[in-house]
């Protein structure tokens, strides 16, 4: 499978007064050198023609549809319109702009179960600005799955996985606060992440038989009961099942031994209890270029492993890296699934 035979990614445009217009063009700009795949920007087009303005750089914007988004990316960066109501400032987020910014991923949801984009790349939304707007999703991952309901009828369980040159790891529970974490987790919801993550790795990434490495919630894996009773009670009782299942699981493990080189040559992915368990060793082994997939949707879904970056917006000194492993990872999942004939 080629680039030429494969419908373009969907890539959404993020907040606008964030990083994402700028990585966008930087990456563009680097296209050839990048080998880059093609992609379809869904956002607005004067936003990146003003960005581009702004940052020095000599880009053609150009409105298209989704089938002509791989003969005109060489020349241009062709973009599906979805265009902000509300003037876009770099490093002032607005509110009235949400309608555009989650438009744009429905957009990107739609044209990809329907065939004509091979897999969605989001840039990063600063949850805050939609909040205000009345969004009501903990974040992407937990609004992609509500559009998957919405469009095939089907509950998805999403699942956030962390993918880095050194590591993947996935947060059993995600956006939660840490007190809550003890009684969200359950039996169910780690024997559901991990058979999620152990198809997706085996149908997806290509990996014949995952090994999962399953930690342990409290300090030292609990020791026995002595420092928590959720290892022993929850977490145990559900890699035991994993097993019983002919999952390759083993756990649970000290967090604080799971993530030395040695430790991660013996699994091809570490579920964790909680968002920063998985998060902390993710970006500290790649900040640069891990990438955030969604796992158990009936699409590929990437993203950069970073936010909004409101700050640097506009400044030419965003950093396309973790964007740029985003769009080759979804690409050779693309590949891999057209190849496969494999869809989740």
């Amino acid at each position: 499978m080629t680039m030429t035979n494969m419908p373009p990614l969907a890539l959404t445009m993020g907040d606008p007064a964030g990083i994402g217009p700028d990585i966008t063009l930087a990456l563009w700009s680097n296209r050839h050198a990048l080998a880059l795949p093609p992609f379809l920007y869904i956002g607005d087009a004067q936003v990146l023609r003003e960005r581009a303005t702004r940052l020095g750089l000599d880009i053609a914007v150009t409105r298209a549809a989704p089938e002509e988004a791989a003969r005109l990316f060489p020349d241009a960066l062709p973009v599906l319109s979805c265009d902000c109501p509300a003037p876009v400032t770099p490093g002032t987020p607005d509110s009235r702009n949400a309608a555009a910014i989650t438009g744009a991923i429905e957009t990107a949801v739609t044209l990809t179960l329907a065939g004509r984009t091979a897999a969605i790349v989001t840039n990063p939304i600063a949850k805050a600005v939609l909040y205000d707007a009345g969004f009501s999703f903990p974040g992407h991952t937990e609004f992609l799955a509500d559009l998957a309901l919405k469009a095939t009828g089907k509950e998805a369980l999403p699942v956030m996985l962390l993918a880095g040159p050194k590591l993947r790891s996935v947060p059993v529970t995600i956006h939660i606060p840490l007190k809550d974490v003890p009684t969200a987790l359950t039996q169910e919801l780690i024997v559901e992440t991990a058979v999620i993550t152990e198809q997706d790795l085996r149908q997806r990434f290509g990996i014949a038989r995952p090994r999962l490495a399953i930690a342990g919630l409290n300090p030292h894996a609990g020791e026995t009961g002595t420092i928590g009773l959720e290892d022993e009670a929850i977490v145990r009782p559900a890699v035991e099942r994993l097993k019983a299942a002919g999952i390759d699981a083993v756990g649970p493990l000290p967090a604080d031994t799971m993530f030395h080189d040695a430790a991660r040559a013996t699994y091809d992915v570490a579920l964790c209890m909680y968002h920063d368990q998985a998060l902390i060793p993710a970006k500290a082994l790649g900040f640069d270029d891990s990438v955030n997939a969604t796992l158990g949707l009936p699409f590929i879904r990437t993203s950069p492993d970073h936010g909004t970056a409101f700050a640097i917006a506009g400044k030419g000194i965003a950093k396309p890296d973790s964007l740029l492993a985003a769009i080759r990872l979804a690409h050779a999942l693309g590949i891999h699934e057209r190849a496969t004939g494999e869809r989740v």
